[in-house]
C-alpha cells in the first residue's frame, strides 16, 4: 500500500490525476501536507522540499524539480539560456526572439543598496535597456520591423503586457512597474488561420523522475477571435492570444473554434489543405528540438540523481509560428492547466508512465516506460 498526499487541491490538473490514484486500490491518501507520504503534489509556490527524503525506507516522489522556476520566469529564462548557449559559443536567439531585460530603476536602485551586503548573490543583476535600443535602431534600419512586446517577469494572462513601435514609450511603461519585463522582438509577421487570425500552440512536457523527456504528442493551438492587424497594436485581441483576454474582450470569442481551440489534427489538415505541408515536416521537429534544448539547459541544476526523493514535473511550452514556418518559443509554464480534452491524456500518462513506475503494482501498464510512453499517447525525446 502506497499513500499520497495532496497540497495544491487548486489545480485541475491534479485534482484529475487525484481522482484517478484513489480509485487504484494500492494508494491511501493521508492528510494534506503530511510529508511521510510516497507522493506529495505540491502547490506551485511554498514547496517545502526540505522536508522529503528523511524517513528510511521511504520512497518519496513529488510533483515539482526544485529550481525549475529558473526557466518558467520570463526574466530568469533568457539569462539562463544566454548562459547555457554562451557555453556553447552559439547565438541564443535561434529559437528565442531577440529579447532584454530591463529591471525599472527603482528596481535597480535596490539592486544597488543590496549589493553592498551581497555582492557575490548580486553579481548576475543586468540592465540591458542600451543594448536594446540599439537593437531597435538596428532592426529598423534593416527592415526587420520595428515592433517590441515587453512582459513582466512574473506576469500571467496576457497582463501588463505592452506592445509598441517607440522603445521610449516601453522603457517608460516599464519604468511604472515593480517588477524587471522582457522586451522582446515582436513576430510582425506570424503564420495566420482562416480568418487572417493569429494563434500560439501549447504543448505539454511530462519530465519524470530519471529526467527522461516525454512530449505529449496531441496540443492545442489557441487561437484568435479577431484578425492580425499590424498596423493597430493596440488591438489587443488581433494580437495577444491568451483565453482570458479573448473571452472578455472580444464578441467573436467562440466563432471560429470552441472556446478558441484548435487540435492538432485539424491544424495538420489546415497545413495540408493551404500549404501543401505538415506539422511533422515543419512544425514538430523544431519543438522537439527546442524543448529538449530548454530542459537540458538546467539538468545539472534540478536532477535529484543527488537526492533521497525523486521529482517529476509538467511542463507547458508555448510557441509561436511564424509565416516561414519557423517555430519561436514565447514562454514556458511550470503548472499548466490543461486543455478539458486533454485532460484524461495528460493525467494517465503522468500516472502509468512516473508514478506507476516508481510505485510498481500489480496492474502497471507496462514494466518498460518507452513501451508505456508511446501507449499513453506521448514520445520521449
Amino acid at each position: 500500500m502506497y499513500t499520497f498526499a495532496v497540497r495544491d487541491e487548486g489545480s485541475s490538473v491534479y485534482n484529475a490525476l487525484t481522482k484517478l490514484i484513489e480509485a487504484d486500490a494500492n494508494w491511501k491518501r493521508l492528510k494534506k501536507g503530511n510529508p511521510k507520504a510516497n507522493l506529495i503534489f505540491l502547490e506551485r509556490n511554498n514547496q517545502p522540499f526540505w522536508k522529503f527524503g528523511h524517513q528510511p525506507g521511504l520512497k518519496q516522489l513529488t510533483n515539482y524539480y526544485r529550481g525549475s522556476e529558473v526557466i518558467c520566469r520570463k526574466v530568469k529564462l533568457v539569462s539562463v539560456l544566454a548562459h547555457h548557449f554562451a557555453l556553447k559559443n552559439q547565438d541564443i536567439f535561434q529559437w528565442l526572439p531577440e529579447s532584454f531585460i530591463i529591471r525599472p530603476i527603482q528596481n535597480l536602485e535596490n539592486y544597488a543598496a543590496m549589493k553592498s551586503k551581497k555582492p557575490r548573490a548580486l553579481e548576475k543583476v543586468t540592465d540591458e535597456r542600451g543594448e536594446f535600443i540599439k537593437a531597435f535602431e538596428r532592426h529598423r534600419n534593416s527592415g526587420r520591423g520595428e515592433a517590441w512586446i515587453a512582459k513582466s517577469s512574473t506576469g500571467a494572462k496576457g497582463e501588463g503586457i505592452i506592445i509598441s513601435r517607440s522603445p521610449d514609450d516601453l522603457i517608460s511603461a516599464i519604468e511604472n512597474q515593480p517588477e524587471p519585463h522582457i522586451v522582446q522582438k515582436y513576430i510582425e509577421k506570424p503564420l495566420l488561420l482562416s480568418g487572417q487570425r493569429k494563434f500560439d500552440v501549447r504543448c505539454w512536457v511530462v519530465l519524470d523522475h530519471e529526467y527522461n523527456i516525454h512530449l505529449m504528442k496531441e496540443g492545442v493551438l489557441r487561437t484568435s477571435s479577431d484578425a492580425y492587424d499590424e498596423d493597430n497594436l493596440t488591438r489587443i485581441t488581433s494580437h495577444l492570444t491568451n483565453h482570458c483576454i479573448q473571452e472578455e474582450q472580444s464578441a467573436n470569442f467562440g466563432k471560429y473554434e470552441e472556446g478558441n481551440e484548435m487540435f492538432f489534427a485539424e491544424f495538420d489538415g489546415f497545413l495540408k489543405e493551404k500549404y501543401g505541408t505538415s506539422m511533422v515536416d515543419k512544425i514538430l521537429p523544431q519543438i522537439r528540438m527546442i524543448v529538449k534544448e530548454c530542459l537540458l539547459a538546467i539538468k545539472e541544476d534540478i536532477n535529484t540523481d543527488h537526492l533521497s526523493y525523486q521529482s517529476f514535473q509538467v511542463f507547458g511550452f508555448d510557441f509561436m509560428i511564424d509565416a516561414a514556418f519557423k517555430v519561436w518559443l514565447i514562454e514556458i509554464n511550470g503548472a499548466p492547466a490543461c486543455a478539458k480534452r486533454l485532460l484524461p491524456q495528460l493525467t494517465s500518462g503522468i500516472f502509468n508512465m512516473v508514478i506507476k513506475q516508481v510505485f510498481p503494482s500489480d496492474v502497471a501498464c507496462d514494466e518498460q516506460a518507452g513501451d508505456c510512453t508511446e501507449e499513453c499517447g506521448f514520445e520521449t525525446l
